[in-house]
């Protein structure tokens, strides 16, 4: 039995702990070079729907570096086949029947829990017995919103036009739509905590498309669904909420452990206002360690100094960069785990 590594939950609890943890979004993959070579020969979608080469993938970033979590390998668009929407990657993920109407929300499947990406509990049920302690499992899905705007524009953008003309244009459907999402996350998620995760956390990686007003109206309802869904099971909760300074605060309100949110945001300041209770994750920039060790050092330091350790989770303000070197990663490592007297 390996040494059990439980920061991560312990600082979701609210409890004090001897350093921050420390987790990167996008670890499983991208900027490692056996995630590299395993993608020369296995296709994307190969990938995430074998659970043994998506464990693999899990894994691979605890084999090199001391992270206190593992999130699972998988896509946001993961569950959606189980409604009966075809996406294919091309490299993101394109629908080729986007809904674009009542009636084409209306037809959406909601399926059982157990249909819903089945190989990624499979996926989770590995790893979990593979870590054996040593880290803390985490389990994700996408938010209403952001799983919404891929199925409403087609494929990514820059800022899903035609989700946002869908709001609009009948506000009664764009709910639904995203009723539907919320059921179908909270019900993906909850098989991926009985597979063996210890948190959950949920991507908004859209979050900051809509203002503020629209999202208290049509979004934060259907993200507080989902996230009573999930606490009702007892499971410790992370809401991501990307590209949304405006929405921090009204974020923090949600009902999660933990808050995360993007470089964008100034957690010191969000700290300071809101007290001690909510656990804020994140928010480095990621494109500081692309500048290298030096710069990774010190931007983490800053950041560290601003920024008590007591609710705070050590990660990026988004996903990894593929070119990131991975002596930034070290780098941060090492800043973390010799912080002296946390407070």
């Amino acid at each position: 039995m390996s040494d059990s590594n439980d920061l991560l939950l312990r600082v979701l609890r609210g409890e004090r702990t001897e350093r921050r943890p420390l987790w990167i979004m996008r670890q499983a993959g991208r900027c490692l070079p056996e995630y590299r070579a395993l993608r020369r020969e296995v296709s994307f979608e190969e990938l995430c729907a074998s659970p043994d080469l998506a464990a693999q993938v899990t894994l691979q970033p605890l084999e090199r570096f001391p992270f206190d979590a593992a999130i699972v390998f998988a896509d946001l668009m993961s569950p959606v086949a189980a409604m009966g929407i075809d996406v294919r990657f091309d490299p993101g993920p394109i629908v080729e029947r986007p809904l674009r109407d009542a009636a084409a929300v209306r037809a959406l499947r909601i399926p059982d829990a157990a249909e819903i990406a089945p190989e990624v509990p499979a996926t989770l049920r590995q790893v979990k017995a593979a870590l054996d302690g040593r880290a803390a499992l985490i389990g994700f899905a996408g938010a209403p919103l952001s799983i919404a705007a891929y199925l409403v524009d087609g494929r990514g953008g820059k800022d899903f036009p035609r989700l946002r003309a869908l709001l609009r244009e009948d506000p009664l459907t764009f709910g639904e739509l995203l009723a539907s999402l919320a059921q179908l996350s909270a019900s993906f998620l909850l098989e991926q905590w009985r597979a063996g995760a210890d948190v959950l956390q949920v991507f908004d990686s859209w979050a900051g498309l809509l203002e503020a007003s629209d999202w208290e109206t049509h979004v934060r309802p259907h993200m507080e669904a989902l996230l009573t869904e999930l606490g009702r099971a007892g499971v410790p909760r992370v809401a991501f909420l990307n590209g949304a300074p405006h929405l921090a605060r009204t974020g923090a309100l949600l009902p999660s452990e933990g808050l995360a949110l993007c470089w964008r945001t100034d957690l010191a300041a969000l700290r300071a206002e809101l007290g001690p209770g909510k656990v804020l994750q994140g928010n480095l920039d990621p494109a500081c360690l692309l500048a290298g060790p030096e710069a990774t050092r010190r931007a983490a330091s800053a950041l560290m100094a601003a920024l008590p350790a007591h609710g705070h989770v050590m990660n990026l303000g988004h996903g990894i960069h593929p070119e990131t070197p991975l002596e930034s990663i070290e780098a941060l490592i090492e800043v973390v785990h010799g912080e002296q007297d946390p407070r």
